[in-house]
This record gives C-alpha cells, structure tokens and sequence, in this order.
C-alpha cells in the first residue's frame, strides 16, 4: 500500500469517526430538549377550583310577581324589576286565594301571586313552591315597587349603599342561623309586601330574636329585618 493511500484511508476513517459522534451528539441533545419541552408543558397544566356556594344550598325563600307560561308542573313567575323566576308545583303544593283555599286551576297567566318554598339559585333561579297565595292584583306590581324605593338590578351598577329604619344592634353579614317552614315563610311574606321586586333566597335568624331576610335580584334592598311579630323594622 502507497503512503498516498494510507493516508487517504486514516483521513477516511477519521471523518467517518467525527460524523458519528455528530450525528450521536445531535440525536442526544434533540432528545434531552423534547423531554424539557414536555416536562415544561406537564408543569404549566393546573386544576382550577371549583367555585362554592356561598349560602351552601337551596334555603326557604319565595317571590311575588305576575304568572305566565302556565303548564302542568309549574309556571314562570316575573317580579316587579323584572326577574324571571322558574316555579315548580308537586302534588303537595297548597294554593289559596288570600285566605281562602283554592286549587291549582286559579293559577293563569297574568295572575299576581306569591310563591314560597325552596329557592335553588345553582342553575338560574328555582322555586319547588310548598305554597302559591293569589294576590290582588297590582299588590306586587313596578309601580308598588318604586313606590316602596326598590331598585333594580342592573348589571355593572353597584349596589346602593342606603339604610331604613332600624337595623339589629351588633348587625353582622353572614351571622345568624338560617330558618325554614313557617318561621321563614312568615318572614319572606313580610319582606316581600314591604319591598316587592325581589327573591327571597333565605331567612336567617339573628342573634337578637329577629330575622334578616336575604334579598337578590335587585341593587336595594339585600337585606329585610323582620321583628319576632313578622314586621319590617328596618333594610338596607
């Protein structure tokens, strides 16, 4: 073999070497990056909270308004700001015509009624009516309403920072134990003669004896205080 082809072939055998070790560096490091970008992606992926229910479930409450789209399991209930509420009726469902017992066939649209029961706010607003009380007509109607200093919601406007009347002494949101039956039924049919508009999403008792009546729907009142006699004394 000639010098010149020695030569030739330690050269040969040296760029074959040095291309092999390229290509194992190369695949190397592609691989490292592609473990990275995954781990990158893994990392980045978060389990959002689910949100809470502040009133922690369906609470005895009610509404008043005007009835239409009447059917054989319940009917669609419009306050006096305009609030649509879904009533449910069951077979246990007592029906009175002020203080008269009546049947379901008195409901028809157009019809001014108060509704109690449970109030389900989860998916839109619900009431599962223990009790529908056909009301005289206008009794619950806008023009009672604005009469009564009720304001609408209205969405991006903040709720109205106003006071009437007497408020318990050592008032806290959020304290009190929430009532149900005829204690909170009592206390919604107050509230809601004394301000119509809104619904009643829970009664709650205070510490005092008397009840704040929790209103939603409207930008005032959100709060009713019933006394132990089932009479308004103050809101805000």
């Amino acid at each position: 073999m000639s010098k010149r082809t020695s030569l030739s072939l330690k050269i040969f055998v040296s760029v074959t070497f040095l291309l092999l070790v390229g290509t194992a560096i190369l695949a190397a490091c592609g691989s490292s990056s592609s473990g990275t970008a995954t781990a990158s992606s893994s990392s980045s992926t978060t389990t959002q909270p689910s949100g809470s229910n502040a009133r922690s479930g369906p609470a005895a409450g009610g509404a008043s308004g005007t009835v239409s789209n009447v059917s054989t399991s319940g009917f669609t209930l419009t306050t006096a700001t305009g609030q649509k509420v879904t009533v449910d009726e069951a077979s246990s469902t007592v029906y009175q015509n002020g203080t008269s017992s009546t049947s379901a066939s008195a409901i028809t649209n157009g019809e001014s009624v108060l509704v109690l029961g449970t109030v389900n706010t989860t998916n839109g607003t619900t009431i599962a009516a223990t009790q529908v009380i056909v009301q005289p007509t206008g009794s619950d109607g806008s023009a009672a309403s604005s009469a009564a200093g009720v304001i609408p919601f209205q969405p991006g406007t903040p709720s109205t920072s106003k006071q009437v009347g007497q408020i318990p002494a050592n008032y806290s949101q959020g304290s009190g134990t929430i009532v149900s039956g005829t204690t909170a039924n009592k206390a919604t049919e107050a509230a809601l003669a004394a301000y119509p508009g809104g619904v009643v999403d829970r009664v709650v008792q205070l510490s005092n004896g008397e009840y704040e009546v929790h209103n939603i729907g409207v930008n005032w009142p959100h709060h009713v205080f019933v006394n132990q006699a089932f009479q308004v004394v103050g809101a805000n």
